[in-house]
């Protein structure tokens, strides 16, 4: 479900990478690279997904939360870990609890570009394969270092779509001994509203999370009306209805082009996710509740903290200016606008794009301005956690960590 792309930085992570320093490539770098031993995170408990989220959606799938490690560093407290492959990244984000919340111990994330082709071909590439290994062996390395109490290993969309998907995680548990499972994709809205659920505004009758993905994306509705969850890890069972896309950013640009984006090939890929969302259960009854209560969108991906890095006009992408950022209508059409008109070499040298994202944020701004016209809005609240966020969340809770909800300390907002 899915960041904005710095250039490789130095960065420092918990209490033993005060020793030693990391190099992360990654579009969310700043999700683990700023999170240091010093800041402590709030975690609310894990969330049972309401009944309301989709009559039509499949059970749950078993998961595969591990057991305790042989020698877990208990003098300390648990440790624990998450692990989320997507289809364009790899990311592992391992913390141990502090307090009512958890202190991020260390942290990688690598573009991979996992589902690259899966579009066309339906099949994971060997090249994109040998990639994610790669990426893959680093994080058993930080595993087998940190040794996790507990930890759980997700793939997404690419090992989902991809007919040899399945095969190539059971290459990954034989190779290197990582036991990643494949999420449904009710997980995976699950999973980005635990992430997300403290930015939420306190006063709002409801919301709609979006987590645009490389390969998919998720969107989930939240109706506070009849009663908002006490506790705020709890909040997906506020959950009205919810659909997963099968587009993405790789997908997108993978269809329309990403490098030389003009007005009309972009007004195309907002017609295309359009037509997507019209396949959304009470899309009308939404449209409705928007114009009639206090709604804001919450959107988690590297498409919206772009965009969020461009309008702060920041000379490198900073994650506690981005996270919990809130952005009026306004400000979002003229950052897109910017966006739109800025040549692919000046997105590749922007310090909040570069390279590596450079092909794939217009196509992720098309999939935000389809949201955006579906459901209007007067704010944005941006988020710069995500999936590994609940699935920290959700181990913690159900090993009773923590006996009270809220993850990030609450913002006041600046919007």
């Amino acid at each position: 479900m899915n960041s904005v792309i710095g250039r490789c930085r130095l960065c420092r992570l918990g209490d033993r990478a005060r020793q030693e320093t990391i190099v992360t490539d990654s579009d969310r770098s700043a999700a683990a690279a700023s999170l240091v031993e010093d800041e402590a995170i709030r975690a609310p408990s894990s969330p049972e997904l309401g009944e309301r989220a989709g009559d039509d959606a499949p059970p749950p799938r078993a998961d595969k939360r591990t057991a305790a490690a042989p020698n877990p560093r208990r003098h300390r407290g648990p440790i624990y870990a998450a692990l989320d492959l997507g289809t364009n990244n790899c990311r592992l984000l391992i913390a141990r609890p502090h307090d009512h919340g958890f202190r991020v111990l260390d942290g990688f994330t690598r573009i991979v570009r996992l589902g690259e082709g899966v579009s066309v071909t339906g099949r994971l590439g060997e090249a994109a394969m040998e990639r994610t290994m790669e990426a893959l062996r680093q994080c058993r390395n930080k595993l087998r270092e940190h040794q996790p109490t507990r930890m759980r290993l997700i793939a997404t969309e690419a090992c989902r779509a991809a007919e040899n998907g399945p095969a190539f995680l059971a290459r990954v548990k034989a190779e290197i001994g990582l036991d990643l499972e494949i999420v449904d994709r009710r997980t995976e809205a699950e999973l980005a509203v635990t992430g997300c659920a403290d930015l939420i505004e306190a006063t709002a009758a409801g919301a709609l999370m979006f987590d645009i993905g490389g390969g998919s994306s998720e969107l989930a509705w939240l109706d506070f009306r009849g009663g908002r969850p006490k506790s705020q890890g709890r909040m997906p069972a506020a959950i009205r209805s919810w659909q997963s896309l099968p587009v993405g950013v790789v997908s997108i640009a993978e269809k329309f082009g990403g490098i030389d984006v003009t007005h009309e090939v972009f007004e195309a890929m907002v017609s295309h996710v359009a037509e997507h969302l019209k396949q959304f259960r009470g899309r009308e009854k939404l449209r409705q509740m928007i114009g009639n209560h206090p709604v804001h969108l919450i959107g988690t991906s590297g498409t919206v903290t772009t965009l969020a890095g461009l309008h702060l006009g920041l000379e490198r992408y900073e994650r506690q200016k981005v996270d919990g950022l809130w952005m009026k209508r306004g400000e979002v059409d003229e950052t897109m606008k910017v966006l739109l008109a800025m040549p692919f070499d000046r997105r590749v040298a922007h310090p909040c794009i570069g390279r590596d994202r450079a092909d794939l944020v217009l196509p992720g701004c098309a999939i935000f301005e389809a949201i955006r016209r579906e459901w209007p809005t007067e704010r944005v609240r941006v988020a710069d956690r995500g999936l590994r966020e609940g699935i920290l969340i959700s181990l913690m809770d159900a090993d009773k960590v923590h006996s009270r909800a809220s993850r990030y300390p609450r913002k006041n907002g600046n919007g």
